[in-house]
């Protein structure tokens, strides 16, 4: 939730006491005045500022309505009473919002904020795979762009991802475009991975591939850098260390971890345990939010793994947002409804 404060000694009174373990002074006391800024537009305009995990510190303790990973964003978004929507984190989550609220305006504060993932395919890749698999159900990650939403039966979440995929009570489908969590996906069901794109030839076909995820070569450009050496050589250090990993990094890193699970996932678990120290294998700015919320906690730092796109957004650029309408995400009426039905199907299931 935004800071509720009158003036801009408050909003910096309540920034400092969650942050000073973590930003400078001098940094919080220029945060906290486009911080109040923010906020006091946003009720002018009858804006709500959703807030991705992701999201730098300053940014994510100050001016958000509502935070959380992409499934909970994304069911906030689908019930604002809100007329703007300032969606604080990439271009494939605020197309998210504006599918599921057309009428409103729905605002990414920056120019591209893309994802490598979402990258990783295209919709002309998903109407292949769906000729050269007919009748074989696609499941595609939230992470992904609105016209890749289209060609798909249901969306799911890191978080959902084995539900939806149960759901279907079948025993292949094509799952994209994140390779790393088909495979950890694969690995909890007891089910093996095939790769099209390394089989031109197509020489398995569909009969032959029971209990089988068809997956993409695509990835996140943050968690697929943590490798094993990295857990073995922090478990070195420290024995006792819980390990918390995204399913978006490797099967063998996720072997490694004591705990995988969506960014909410990794969020409860530090709520919930206490271990001497904890360890997270994902976006370095979420590890920066858990440390401000959880001082009572001892998180590592393994390495500055930041999303160069998350990291696009700053207070800045969402009150330049909030101030001149900018920038407007759009996606075209056929391609929303489509993707629509894909995102409902999946809001059905969780």
């Amino acid at each position: 939730m935004g800071i509720i404060a009158p003036n801009e000694e408050s909003t910096y009174r309540g920034m400092h006491e969650v942050l000073k373990n973590l930003i400078p002074d001098f940094e919080i006391q220029e945060k906290a005045k486009l911080a109040y800024r923010i906020n006091r537009l946003k009720k002018e305009k009858n804006a709500v500022i959703l807030g991705h995990n992701y999201m730098e510190a300053a940014l994510y303790h100050s001016v958000p309505d509502f935070t959380g990973d992409s499934l909970a964003l994304c069911q906030q978004a689908a019930t604002t009473d809100a007329d703007i929507i300032v969606f604080c984190g990439v271009r494939f989550m605020a197309e998210s919002a504006k599918i599921l609220n057309p009428g409103k305006t729905v605002l990414l504060p920056a120019v591209k904020a893309g994802c490598s993932l979402a990258a990783a395919i295209t919709a002309d890749d998903v109407r292949a795979l769906k000729k050269r698999f007919p009748g074989v159900p696609v499941v595609t990650y939230i992470n992904s762009y609105a016209d890749v939403k289209a060609e798909t039966d249901v969306c799911c979440t890191s978080a959902n991802a084995v539900k939806v995929i149960e759901s279907l009570k079948t025993d292949t489908v094509i799952f994209l475009p994140d390779e790393f969590m088909a495979g950890n996906i694969a690995a909890e069901l007891g089910w093996s991975t095939y790769f099209p794109q390394d089989d031109p030839e197509g020489t398995r076909q569909p009969a032959d591939l029971g209990n089988t995820i068809i997956s993409w070569h695509g990835s996140c450009e943050v968690h697929e850098l943590f490798t094993p050496e990295d857990v073995a050589s922090v478990r070195k250090q420290f024995p006792e260390v819980a390990v918390l990993a995204h399913p978006e990094c490797k099967p063998e890193v996720v072997r490694e971890s004591d705990f995988v699970g969506s960014t909410k996932g990794i969020i409860d678990y530090v709520d919930a345990n206490h271990a001497p120290e904890f360890l997270l294998l994902t976006e370095c700015a979420m590890g920066d939010n858990i440390i401000a919320g959880h001082p009572d906690k001892n998180i590592l730092r393994l390495c500055s793994h930041r999303c160069p796109h998350m990291a696009e957004i700053t207070l800045e650029d969402t009150l330049d947002a909030l101030e001149n309408t900018r920038y407007e995400i759009t996606v075209p009426e056929d391609i929303r409804l489509r993707a629509l039905g894909s995102i409902e199907r999946m809001l059905e299931i969780v």
